[in-house]
């Protein structure tokens, strides 16, 4: 470990090999630093912090702070953040409330500046937050999502995997796997093909999950019909089963569909 005389490290926390602490970083006891890490001058991490390996912090950031919920009682709770994460400048992760007893951020993540995630987030690998995206209380972001620059999330939205949401999007409803979404209401702007393409979705794949989602969000049905009829006429596989059991599942509801009066976006 090395860390400049002008850091803050309490002598309890466990700090990994290798690990660089600069100037006026503070480290407080209950916290966990893996090796190869890097805390940036500023940087706070709080009790409960549980860092992966070569995670970075960048200036001002402030990681596992205790929660902004009124309910929050002072209960024991953590913060886990993946291997080789980039946290940039003034992030905010606040740590778990006695809902899940933690917040977490997955591995190979990048959180650019100012982005706030609250207490109870849960979010996967491979995900990327743009600048200034907020995520409120209990929101669930699964793998490879790309969020734009300035959206919020509503508190239990939940997002699936390899969706990609245009900056400045108020997201009031979850996000099904493998879309796009924009405008405002929030509306189903077509399969992130580029984004699936990118993950080595081959094109059969990626025009199977078109046609899920022409059924869903294209002719005008009601999900519950939608859904039924994907799984009467379209060949079972491991996305339709993904796709159906989401919606299915969604307690908040999904994002609009088609409207002939925003264009079409496929």
């Amino acid at each position: 470990m090395s860390y400049h005389p002008l850091a803050n490290v309490h002598p309890e926390a466990k700090i990994g090999n290798n690990v660089v602490i600069e100037p006026f970083a503070t480290i407080r006891a209950d916290v966990e630093i893996g090796d190869n890490s890097w805390i940036g001058p500023n940087a706070v991490i709080w009790e409960g912090a549980r860092l992966g390996t070569n995670v970075k912090v960048y200036p001002g950031a402030s990681v596992s702070s205790i929660p902004q919920d009124l309910k929050f009682a002072g209960e024991r709770t953590e913060t886990f953040i993946g291997d080789n994460t980039v946290i940039r400048e003034c992030v905010t992760i606040s740590r778990g409330t006695s809902d899940k007893f933690r917040t977490e951020v997955g591995k190979n993540c990048l959180l650019m500046a100012y982005v706030h995630v609250a207490h109870d987030c849960i979010v996967g690998n491979n995900c990327i937050f743009a600048n200034t995206v907020q995520l409120a209380g209990h929101v669930t972001i699964e793998d490879w999502a790309i969020i734009g620059g300035a959206s919020a999330i509503h508190q239990f939205v939940k997002v699936g995997s390899h969706v990609m949401i245009s900056g400045g999007s108020l997201v009031r409803k979850d996000v099904p796997p493998f879309t796009k979404a924009a405008r405002e209401p929030l509306t189903y702007a077509g399969v992130n093909a580029v984004g699936l393409r990118r993950r080595g979705f081959t094109p059969e794949k990626i025009n199977e999950i078109q046609e899920i989602y022409r059924y869903i969000f294209l002719k005008g049905l009601n999900n519950s019909k939608a859904l039924d009829l994907v799984e009467k006429e379209l060949d079972q596989s491991e996305e339709r089963e993904y796709i159906v059991s989401f919606i299915r599942s969604s307690e908040r509801g999904v994002m609009k569909g088609f409207s002939a009066n925003a264009g079409a976006f496929e």
